[in-house]
């Protein structure tokens, strides 16, 4: 029976104490369990060890593979989870894939409570025609390429057109513009994979349509992100004055990030055609109705125009008006949006690509509550805030977790260092320490200042390991 606590406790009789320590497991080594694993490790009275786990042997996910190459500044966030990676009582495990090296319930019998960190690691569809003709590619696959994902490195993208349509306008959409625009000679001295830059250096495009559906005081990107565009040396931003005239700021707070935008587009718009080659023309009030194509291959893109309407809840949506249009293009962009992939053993809401719960505690997919299993990040709400958005939202789920401490089970094998390396070893499995990781990044950053570059990566899963095993064989 659990003794009564007393005002401020919150540990259970044994739980993380001195004498056990609560042992957790975080699978994802991306920004939410990085924040996750430093809100434990910074809770007072609270004496825990903490194992993150990631199917590949380098971690940072979003920050690694999700920031474009152009914001260096945006992964100096990484040192705030090299000093967690620092802390006694942390564990990484990289190259260990959960379903398949591992399962839940093994973690179940090492790990007192399990926190899942995921992310959202692919892309939402369309569900309109010509889809899947070559040429049309989910910005997931196109960030992942550019940035030498070992999921997408191997893709190919054909750049050997002038026109590309880029779908959505959140930062992400921002974020393929600029990568696609920017001088070569700008982008060579950031991380960017070698073929992406290549491939780049030898692209004819001279023009990119970017598609938003609803209108200039809805959109989601930032007034940097979309200043950022409008500023790309030897680029001009066209915007139809007809889609940023002063009707636009009805309703928008001065000030706000909305009001901005469309006081900049408004700017834009006064502005023209301007001087230069390449253009990045942004059509807004337009749905994607067909991907067009030839013999296999994008040709161009159907859209519909549309209208704004009230919503019913205080808000605008796009309605179709009936009328289209088209556009010659080679290449389609999909950016509108990530969701979340099963893994075996977890819940997941298919409609919702997330794995389902309430306030960060994990329900099963009947909305049965699931012992000791917690999620944060993307798979918890979905893709939606910046990478520092990440931080108040895995405190809130620890939060949980501390609460539920006094009823929670400890693992039958949670007092145990070795236990997890154990079973590791008996597999077979190959997996990546934080001090091998450090081996590793430190391989990249001299490869990189070799050649005047922030970094180079190293490519695929087992060019890691390749690379990992030698450097480990060097240092013996």
């Amino acid at each position: 029976m659990t003794p009564r606590r007393k005002k401020g406790d919150i540990l259970s009789e044994t739980l993380g104490t001195p004498a056990r320590p609560l042992r957790v497991a975080v699978v994802g080594s991306g920004p939410s369990g990085f924040y996750a694993a430093e809100a434990l490790f910074r809770r007072e009275g609270l004496e825990v060890r903490v194992d993150v786990f990631d199917r590949l042997p380098t971690p940072y996910g979003l920050v690694r593979y999700g920031v474009a190459p152009d914001h260096q500044k945006m992964k100096a966030v990484i040192r705030a989870y090299e000093k967690t990676a620092s802390r006694p009582g942390f564990r990484y495990f990289g190259h260990v894939e959960l379903g398949k090296d591992l399962s839940v319930e093994e973690l179940h019998a090492h790990y007192d409570q399990i926190i899942y960190a995921m992310g959202a690691e692919t892309d939402k569809r369309l569900g309109i025609p010509g889809e899947d003709l070559e040429g049309s590619l989910s910005s997931t696959a196109f960030v992942g390429w550019y940035n030498g994902h070992p999921n997408h490195e191997s893709l190919e993208v054909d750049l050997g057109c002038r026109r590309v349509a880029v779908i959505g306008i959140g930062n992400v959409a921002m974020d393929v513009v600029r990568v696609l625009l920017r001088k070569p000679e700008e982008l060579a001295e950031t991380d960017i994979a070698d073929y992406s830059l290549e491939a780049i250096r030898r692209s004819p495009i001279r023009e990119i349509y970017l598609l938003g559906r609803r209108g200039a005081g809805q959109a989601a990107f930032t007034p940097k992100e979309i200043e950022e565009v409008g500023k790309l040396e030897g680029v001009d931003l066209v915007v139809d004055p007809a889609q940023a005239g002063e009707a636009e700021l009805e309703g928008l707070e001065p000030g706000t990030p909305e009001y901005k935008n469309v006081e900049y587009l408004r700017a834009k718009a006064a502005e023209g055609e301007g001087s230069h080659e390449r253009k990045v023309r942004l059509i807004l009030l337009a749905s994607p109705v067909e991907i067009l194509g030839a013999d296999g291959r994008v040709t161009g893109l159907r859209y519909e125009k549309n209208t704004l309407v009230d919503n019913g809840r205080g808000g605008l949506k796009a309605q179709g008006t009936g009328e289209t249009a088209e556009l010659e293009v080679g290449l389609v962009i999909r950016a509108v949006g990530y969701r979340g992939l099963r893994v075996p053993g977890v819940p997941f809401h298919e409609a919702w690509g997330i794995i389902p719960n309430e306030e960060g505690r994990v329900r099963g997919e009947d909305g049965s509550p699931r012992t000791a299993e917690y999620v944060v990040g993307w798979a918890k709400r979905g893709p939606s805030g910046l990478i520092g958005t990440n931080k108040g939202d895995s405190a809130a789920t620890v939060e949980k977790m501390i609460e539920d401490l006094p009823s929670t089970e400890p693992a039958p094998h949670g007092g145990e260092d070795a236990a997890t390396i154990r079973l590791l070893e008996d597999r077979g499995v190959e997996w990546v320490s934080f001090e091998d990781w450090k081996l590793l990044d430190r391989l990249e950053t001299e490869r990189g200042e070799a050649r005047g570059r922030v970094r180079e990566k190293i490519l695929g899963v087992e060019g890691a390991m390749a690379a990992l095993r030698e450097a480990k064989a060097q240092n013996a």
